[in-house]
Order: structure tokens, then sequence, then C-alpha cells
């Protein structure tokens, strides 16, 4: 049971926000507002999801169609369910990759902020040795 598509967006999201996911996730909670960091969250657990039922799916297929088992009516119904399941799962992970994709790939950790450069105290224009003398 693989995610590694969920998994490499989780990292993403951490190495951008400078946080685990579960401390991002529990600061989503406590803010109750609509961010930019919601909306990965959220395309994050939808992708999660949709992977674990391609597992899901995928199990229960191997398990309908193992060898020597017989086909009824009812089988053929079942694996016909499962298929379409399947590729409903597997067309909302590309859905919710390719949203996650270009949404992280648009962001940029920002830069720590800079301590400013020491400004010099104004100088009279008469004590510059440059100011222009009359």
């Amino acid at each position: 049971m693989s995610h590694t598509t969920a998994l490499a967006v989780a990292e993403h999201i951490e190495a951008l926000y400078g946080r685990p996911l579960a401390e991002l996730e529990a600061h989503v909670d406590a803010q109750q507002t609509q961010s930019m960091l919601a909306a990965l969250l959220g395309i994050h657990a939808r992708l999660l999801q949709a992977e674990r039922s391609i597992d899901h799916q995928l199990g229960r297929l191997r398990e309908l169609t193992q060898p020597g088992r017989e086909v009824g009516a009812s089988t053929a119904g079942a694996v016909f369910d499962c298929a379409r399941r399947l590729a409903t799962s597997v067309a909302a992970r590309e859905a919710h990759t390719q949203a996650a994709t270009t949404v992280l790939s648009s962001l940029r950790r920002a830069a720590p902020p800079q301590a400013p450069a020491p400004q010099l105290p104004p100088a009279s224009a008469a004590a510059h040795p440059l100011a222009p003398t009359r």
C-alpha cells in the first residue's frame, strides 16, 4: 500500500511551510478560515483518499479474479463495479495530483526577513564634501 504521490505532496507542503503536516493541519483547524494552506491540505486529503481507494479496489479485484475462482453473474457484476470504482479513483488521483502540482510549483518559500541596513544620520548639505558651494 504505497501512497507515493500523496507522500510527495505532503513533503512539498512541509518544506514550503517549514512545519510538519500534522502541525499545519492543526493550525488550519484552529484558524477556521480559507487560505492557500487550507486548500493545499484539502487537496492532499482528497489525494490520499483516492490512493487508498485505488489500493482497496485493486485488492478486491485480485480477490475476485483469483485463479481457480468460479466467475458467476454476481462475481462478474462485482468485478465490473470494482473496475468502475478503480477508474474513478485513478481519475480523482490524477486530477488532485495535477492541482497540487500546479499550485505547489507556483509557490516559493519566503526568505526570512533581512535585518535592515543601518541608516546614517542625515548630514547637513554644507558639511558634505561634495555639496555645491556658492
